[in-house]
């Protein structure tokens, strides 16, 4: 989905296919006619865009063979499709029975990921519709905080200055623009805005106008970070945001109440990390899963409000007393689009807990999924025509 921005610009508007647990070629076109073509049915749209997740495997196919990216190209233009960003984070494996702690390898310290997100660019620049000359990747916020030192940080920055000189030839052979998002995440070395500015900023670092952020309102509001001055934070550093996701996170203001721990309890499940965090009068304090926040040896102070990141739809009504971060996300897209310019013009919804949900919240089939991916993109489109941007044919 397009929309104009009063300055002039164009702002896309895609969903996440991290939702869907394709890995191969063959899955990946799959979900675009069982998935994707479905939702866009649904919203009435000519095109609708999509946040491409292509897992190494896909992603290798793809390269390997030119007819192979030739078939998905046909596949975008026959149901009216197109991608002008990719969900670079999970490599593979994104649909596992377990994911937790293995959706952080490779880090930015291990070749694979550099390799990984060089064949993600080069793919996105073959893929972007023919009146977009520029793209975004995500990625991963260096890595998983556990062991990381000064010298795995210069390791990490010699690879995304490796990137930024891949992406620079790029752009000088196809005449195509890709940024790269790193996207700061609970429990990371980078997890907050400030301790993005200070990786992007720090001697060593790659320009961040190919290097910059993808800066998303889950993570944001579980990180306890006013929408306003995490903004103004990186118009001071002069970071740009290349990418926003819009997603909601879970809030509880009361977690000492029985019923409400037991209603927090509904969502523990195995599939993801579910970082949690307490907004607690000496500062915000976290456990790394919901479960260890609930229970056992280190469970989460109760002196605060909680915030777990947990993708919430953003249409989804909670059960009482549990509730939603939208007013986040509400907040944060008013500072990126509400002025006279735009500071970001490629965002994407990423619910991808939908099958980890509670029972009553997750769907049932692909039907109810398609469902559900469109009540968001209506929200999402409502709250961007809300502050004056026009959605385009």
């Amino acid at each position: 989905m397009r929309f104009r921005h009063p300055d002039g610009s164009t702002v896309h508007l895609a969903y996440c296919t991290n939702v869907h647990p394709a890995e191969t070629l063959d899955g990946v076109i799959a979900q675009l006619r069982d998935h994707a073509e479905p939702v866009r049915r649904r919203l009435g749209r000519d095109r609708l865009g999509i946040g491409l997740w292509l897992a190494h495997p896909a992603a290798e196919a793809l390269v390997a063979d030119r007819r192979r990216l030739d078939q998905l190209r046909g596949e975008l233009d026959r149901r009216g499709l197109e991608v002008v960003t990719l969900n670079g984070f999970p490599y593979q494996g994104f649909g596992d029975e377990r994911v937790k702690y293995r959706v952080y390898r490779p880090d930015w310290t291990e070749p694979e990921r550099l390799r990984h997100t060089v064949r993600l660019a080069e793919l996105l620049a073959e893929l972007l519709p023919e009146d977009v000359t520029e793209g975004t990747v995500s990625t991963l916020p260096l890595a998983w905080r556990t062991d990381f030192d000064a010298e795995r940080l210069a390791v990490a920055h010699g690879q995304l200055r490796a990137l930024a000189q891949e992406l620079d030839a790029l752009e000088a052979r196809t005449g195509r623009r890709i940024r790269i998002g790193l996207e700061p995440e609970p429990g990371c070395t980078v997890e907050t805005t400030a301790q993005a500015v200070a990786a992007l900023r720090a001697p060593g670092a790659p320009p961040v106008d190919r290097v910059g952020m993808c800066l998303d309102t889950c993570h944001l509001a579980t990180a306890f970070e006013d929408p306003a001055a995490a903004v103004a934070l990186l118009d001071e550093a002069r970071v740009p945001v290349h990418k926003v996701q819009l997603s909601a996170a879970l809030h509880s203001a009361r977690p000492h109440e029985p019923h409400e721990r037991a209603a927090l309890e509904r969502f523990v499940e195995p599939r993801f990390l579910h970082q949690t965090r307490v907004a607690a009068p000496g500062g915000v304090r976290g456990a790394d899963d919901l479960d260890l926040a609930l229970a056992g040896e280190h469970a989460l102070a109760t002196d605060g409000p909680w915030r777990v990141h947990l993708h919430v739809p953003l249409h989804a009504e909670l059960e009482p007393p549990l509730t939603s971060t939208l007013q986040v996300l509400r907040e944060t897209l008013g500072h990126l689009l509400g002025g006279p310019r735009a500071r970001t013009h490629h965002l994407e919804v990423e619910t991808y807990t939908w099958q980890a949900l509670p029972e009553g919240l997750r769907p049932t089939d692909a039907d109810e999924l398609a469902d559900g991916i469109a009540a968001e993109l209506v929200v999402a489109r409502d709250l961007l025509t809300d502050l004056g941007l026009k959605e385009q044919p």
